[in-house]
């Protein structure tokens, strides 16, 4: 499955991205903005992918550039609960230096597509941290209003972030 736009396109996450998301795992900056504390090896990363794609409570991709192909991050739709017809979402970028250009926005607008029109769900929500600034003003671009904070809910590295949780419903996705 493929979901393209302008600059990029969405496909399924393969075990050979494992790569990829290991040097994403392993990069300070998108660790910190994650709160990721856990390390991966390459063998627990595509033992993961396996698992994620047999997994019909979800639908993972990575997020490619028209251009050459390059995968620059991934997102998932996850937790799907078709009786109440909605599933949590998360999105990473590669690296910092792919933040800022509207690479993530403009990924997030194909899946809100997707999820309102083509899986017909009514809600969809994410955790962000509160140090994740350019990750909230992408969010509040496309939709998602905070809905509620769970405050210092992380400590990483001795400093404690609060985590924002959003939403946007297809209520919203339609204004």
């Amino acid at each position: 499955m493929n979901l393209k736009s302008e600059r990029i396109y969405l496909r399924t996450l393969a075990e050979t991205d494992a790569p990829v998301l290991l040097t994403n795992t392993q990069d300070k900056e998108i660790r910190y903005m994650t709160g990721t504390k856990s390390t991966f090896t390459l063998e627990q990363i595509q033992q993961h992918i396996k698992n994620i794609n047999e997994d019909p409570s979800r639908y993972d991709f990575a997020i490619c550039l028209n251009s050459n192909s390059k995968m620059i991050g991934e997102l998932s739709i996850l937790d799907i609960e078709q009786d109440n017809n909605k599933a949590g979402f998360r999105i990473s970028m590669c690296s910092i230096e792919l933040t800022g250009k509207g690479y993530g926005t403009e990924a997030i607008r194909l899946i809100l597509k997707f999820v309102f029109e083509d899986l017909k769900l009514n809600r969809l929500q994410l955790e962000v941290l509160s140090h994740n600034k350019r990750g909230i003003k992408a969010y509040e671009k496309t939709g998602f209003r905070t809905e509620g904070i769970l405050r210092e809910s992380l400590n990483y590295n001795g400093n404690y972030s609060d985590e924002i949780i959003m939403s946007i419903l297809k209520s919203d996705y339609e204004k």
